[in-house]
């Protein structure tokens, strides 16, 4: 991949515009028309291609929580462990007031919801039903056949 391939697909993933990224890629193309039809054809290519696959992946690796950290973020929201920030404002007198930020664990709303759906996840609050089925099963089609003849 050429230097002005990497440039055109790195610009490429800041916001997925095509025609900006090889403008900035190309400087010396000024036509939109131009640009996006060269730039479509860049996005085809294998090596460009590839490369924009691999960084998304890697945004998507960086950014997106998974299932394990999603459980222990719940877990301890529950335990009462985890903290968040709230503006809190208080009157200071003669009818001015002043905003200040303060840590604050958990509600036990938030609590419970933590472990409505940490239950659910581990299916705690489902009856298992254990059933046992022996039986045929027949399936006839109809096409609407007109039987007038």
């Amino acid at each position: 991949m050429t230097e002005k391939q990497k440039i055109f697909a790195d610009e490429y993933l800041i916001d997925l515009n095509a025609t900006r990224a090889y403008k900035v890629a190309y400087p010396n193309v000024k036509n939109d028309a131009v640009a996006a039809a060269a730039a479509a054809r860049l996005l085809r290519n294998v090596k460009v291609k590839n490369y924009i696959a691999e960084q998304m992946e890697k945004i998507h690796n960086e950014k997106t929580a998974d299932a394990q950290e999603v459980i222990e973020y719940l877990t301890s929201v529950l335990r009462g462990e985890s903290t968040a920030q709230e503006i809190v404002v208080e009157g200071t007198g003669d009818g001015c007031s002043e905003a200040r930020t303060m840590e604050k664990s958990p509600s036990e709303k938030e609590k419970l919801k933590a472990a409505e759906l940490l239950g659910k996840r581990y299916a705690l609050f489902t009856d298992k039903v254990e059933t046992d089925v022996d039986m045929d099963l027949n399936i006839t089609i109809d096409y609407g056949e007109d039987d007038t003849g």
